[in-house]
C-alpha cells in the first residue's frame, strides 16, 4: 500500500470524525447547559426543602440527611436527562433498567459502603440521639456533631473528631447521657469506725443539698449508703443528680463542689476521716521497736 493512500485514509477518517463532532456540538452544549442549570436548580430546591423541613422538624440531623438525599436524587435525574440530550438515551435507559442488577453487584463489591448507607437511612428516621447529645458508642465518648450517609461524627472532649461507621452505630449499644437532661454522679467518702453512720449520712445529705447545680425532686433523689467496711474506714457512697446538657464540663465542676462541701461539713461537725492504718510486723528475735513522740514546739 502506498504511503499517499495511507495518509488519504487517515485524513478522510479525521474529517469524518470531526464533522460528526461538529454535528454533536449543539447537543454537547445543550447537555452542559442542562447540567449547569440542573445543578443550580437542584441546589435552590434543596435549600428550599431544607428551610421547609427545618420549620416542621426540630432535629438538624434529620433535616441535613433528608436534604442530601433529595440533592443526590435530583443530581441523578439531571445527569440522565443530559445523557438523553446528547443522544445517549440508550445508555440512560440501560442505567435505569440495570439499576437493580447493578445494585446487587455493587452491594457485593462494596458491602461495607452499602451497609453504612442503609444504616444511615435507618438512623435518619429512628436513632437514639440528636445533634449535640453526649453519647458513648463502644469506647468512644463525645458529642454528636453530624451524620452523613456513611458515618456519624463525634467530637470527643479532648478535641478529637471521630467518624464512626453508621453500621457500628446500629449494631453497638449507644449510651446517651443527655437524652432526658439528667445524669447521676457518685463518689466514696470514708469515715472512722467510731462514727455513727446515720449521723454522718445526715451531715452529707445536708451538705449536698446546698450545692448549686444538684437536682433534687421525686425522680432524682440524693441518697447515701454504707458501701464497704474497709481496713481503716467505713466507706459511704454518695449519689446525686445533675443536669447534663454540658455533661463533661458542668457535671465535673458540680461533682468537685459536692466533694469539697461534704469534706468541709464532716470536718466542721467533728467527725473523723482517718488515713489508712499501717500495720508493722516484727520478725525473728525482735520483740519491740523504739518509738519517740515529739511535741510540735520541740
Amino acid at each position: 500500500m502506498e504511503i499517499g493512500s495511507i495518509f488519504q485514509k487517515i485524513k478522510s477518517s479525521f474529517i469524518d470524525n470531526f464533522n460528526s463532532f461538529l454535528e454533536q456540538v449543539p447537543n454537547i452544549v445543550g447537555a452542559i447547559v442542562i447540567i449547569v442549570l440542573g445543578f443550580l436548580i437542584a441546589n435552590f430546591l434543596t435549600d428550599l426543602f431544607r428551610r421547609t423541613v427545618s420549620k416542621k422538624v426540630s432535629d438538624p440531623l434529620m433535616t441535613n440527611f433528608l436534604s442530601r438525599t433529595v440533592k443526590l436524587a435530583m443530581a441523578v435525574l439531571v445527569i440522565l436527562f443530559a445523557l438523553k440530550t446528547l443522544g445517549l438515551g440508550t445508555i440512560a435507559n440501560a442505567l435505569l433498567t440495570g439499576a437493580g442488577a447493578s445494585a446487587i453487584i455493587i452491594g457485593f463489591a462494596f458491602r461495607d459502603i452499602g451497609e453504612n448507607f442503609i444504616s444511615g437511612v435507618i438512623l435518619a428516621f429512628n436513632r437514639p440521639f440528636k445533634i449535640n447529645d453526649t453519647i458513648q458508642i463502644g469506647d468512644i465518648f463525645g458529642k454528636v456533631k453530624n451524620m452523613e450517609f456513611r458515618y456519624t461524627k463525634l467530637k470527643t472532649f479532648d478535641g478529637r473528631d471521630v467518624y464512626i461507621p453508621n453500621s457500628d452505630v446500629i449494631k453497638k449499644a449507644v449510651f446517651n447521657y443527655t437524652e432526658d437532661g439528667y445524669f447521676r454522679l457518685e463518689f466514696v467518702v470514708g469515715v472512722a469506725y467510731e462514727e455513727v453512720i446515720e449521723d454522718v449520712e445526715q451531715v452529707i445529705l445536708h451538705a449536698v443539698s446546698g450545692v448549686p447545680g444538684v437536682i433534687e425532686d421525686k425522680e432524682h433523689e440524693t441518697f447515701v449508703v454504707a458501701d464497704e467496711l474497709a481496713t481503716s474506714t467505713v466507706n459511704l457512697k454518695v449519689y446525686f443528680w445533675v443536669e447534663t446538657l454540658e455533661y463533661r464540663k458542668q457535671a465535673a465542676k458540680i461533682r468537685s463542689d459536692v466533694v469539697s462541701k461534704v469534706k468541709d461539713a464532716i470536718v466542721k461537725n467533728g467527725m473523723s476521716m482517718p488515713a489508712d492504718i499501717q500495720e508493722i510486723k516484727l520478725y525473728g528475735s525482735q520483740t519491740s521497736i523504739p518509738v519517740v513522740i515529739k511535741q510540735e514546739n520541740e
